[in-house]
């Protein structure tokens, strides 16, 4: 009897997992063409669901849909509930960390966005790139040009930041006295 309870369980959990991709392709679809009230309509109840992928994948939707709205506060506290949610997979809560200090960046001050994004504005975290450029505007604007050179040199050498970024990167490098170019030049040739 129990053994049936588990697949009864199993065959369930996978049907609802079904009908919550379901749910968020067709949010997309309405999104794609141009009918984000259906979206959103359709969004809500997934977010709130409980199935942490897919709830997820819908706040985050929510919160683009906010930012396209003009509506950066109300996006960075979705951002930020998906940032300190223990559910959601830690990629994405650093990600929703990323966005939403994106969102608020105008309004924090240089120190806190250093404190925020430092964890990820290291070489090697898959964030590095995004994270890293803020953390050295952040430097810049808190008068810190040292440390905004050296960061934009580490952006520019690291292969897997994507390359818009280590583009700028160099250049700011460079306007801080950082030779970012050759070292860049390494990385491309690898």
């Amino acid at each position: 009897m129990a053994l049936a309870g588990f697949f009864y369980w199993q065959h369930h959990k996978e049907q609802t997992a079904g009908l919550a991709g379901e749910q968020l392709q067709s949010a997309y679809d309405a999104l794609s063409d141009g009918k984000k009230d259906v979206a959103s309509s359709t969004l809500a109840p997934l977010a709130a669901s409980g199935r942490p992928g897919y709830a997820t994948l819908a706040r985050f939707t929510q919160a683009d849909l906010l930012l396209q709205n003009k509506n950066e506060k109300g996006a960075a506290a979705m951002f930020a509930a998906i940032a300190d949610d223990s559910a959601a997979a830690k990629p994405f809560r650093d990600l929703a960390l990323v966005r939403q200090t994106l969102a608020e960046y105008d309004t924090l001050k240089p120190q806190a966005v250093i404190d925020r994004l430092r964890p990820l504005a290291v070489p090697g975290n898959p964030w590095f790139g995004s994270a890293g450029e803020m953390v050295a505007v952040a430097y810049l604007r808190s008068g810190r040009r040292d440390l905004a050179g050296r960061m934009f040199g580490q952006i520019a050498r690291d292969a897997n930041v994507p390359q818009s970024i280590r583009q700028r990167s160099v250049q700011m490098a460079g306007v801080l006295g950082v030779d970012a170019v050759a070292q860049s030049e390494d990385v491309k040739a690898q």
